[in-house]
């Protein structure tokens, strides 16, 4: 089975351990803010997804799983909406993943997730993921008492065991025929405070306001660095990491679904071949269901 490597694109994580996240733009380039020209571009990658969603569903030697990680009010939720607005719901998933459950928490860190890794043929969403062990948590070290882990190591050395843990497991899955694709939606804190105040200020988005998030962005810099750590650490030419400008959310979305649709067209997709014999069974039902 070929092994899928990472298509490339200006926001393509590097697999040496240099991304430096202080240095990407949460913007995009000027010559590409075009809400029309950019939703229009999604529409067709739309339409090409689920083409090659039919194919890779009737081949059923590959999986594909999208991870979407961002902080609060970046757009995942709709992205991944938007994104996959023309896929066949017969194979494709969405798993997100919130606080653990008391039963998640008495497993290892990778449980949880691997119950919801799509099958053959299909499309899993993970909107976040088990980065969460990364980063959430490492902002917030007094979760791990909830953990019930055993002894553990200083939180430096932890946190590299969790990455190299990550990269066993995605290497796993590469090598059994998932294709890992993983999106970083780069939001700035003034353009993460504008959709916060919208959310307050217009009443059909009230529900999607918490004060948890607002208190979340407190803590930046540190999230910051726990995604800079995270995506030197485990981005792969099997399991990349985009780090895809996010201020801009039709620009976020045609970027995202040409990077899946481009993925998908790397991979050697082919409807099964008929056998003679089964050929020759269709040709004697047609005849007769032409006849009848």
């Amino acid at each position: 089975m070929k092994r899928f490597e990472a298509v490339e694109s200006p926001y393509l994580v590097p697999f040496d351990g240099s991304f430096d996240l202080s240095k990407t733009k949460t913007a995009p380039p000027a010559k590409e803010i075009d809400k029309k020209k950019n939703k229009k571009h999604l529409a067709k990658l739309v339409e090409e997804f689920a083409q090659l969603q039919e194919v890779l569903y009737a081949e059923d030697s590959y999986s594909v799983l999208l991870i979407f990680q961002a902080m609060d009010a970046a757009g995942k939720d709709s992205t991944i909406r938007a994104v996959m607005s023309g896929v066949n719901p017969a194979g494709f998933q969405v798993a997100s993943f919130k606080q653990p459950s008391a039963e998640e928490l008495d497993h290892d860190f990778l449980w949880r997730t691997a119950k919801r890794l799509p099958e053959r043929g299909r499309i899993g969403v993970f909107n976040r993921s088990y980065y969460e062990e990364v980063l959430v948590v490492r902002v917030h070290p007094e979760y791990l008492e909830g953990q019930h882990l055993p002894p553990h190591p200083k939180l430096d050395k932890l946190w590299k065991e969790r990455y190299a843990s990550i990269r066993d497991h995605e290497l796993h899955l590469a090598r059994s025929g998932t294709v890992v694709v993983k999106f970083f939606l780069d939001v700035s804190p003034a353009e993460q405070r504008r959709r916060f105040l919208s959310r307050i200020d217009e009443p059909e988005k009230n529900w999607k306001f918490s004060a948890a998030d607002v208190r979340e962005a407190e803590h930046w810099s540190e999230y910051m660095a726990a995604y800079q750590d995270a995506l030197r650490a485990t981005s792969r030419p099997w399991a990349p990491w985009y780090a895809i400008p996010a201020d801009d959310k039709p620009f976020m979305r045609a970027v995202v679904a040409d990077v899946i649709v481009r993925t998908l067209k790397s991979l050697p997709l082919a409807y099964p071949k008929v056998s003679d014999e089964a050929r020759a069974e269709l040709q004697a039902l047609r005849e007769k269901l032409v006849g009848s």
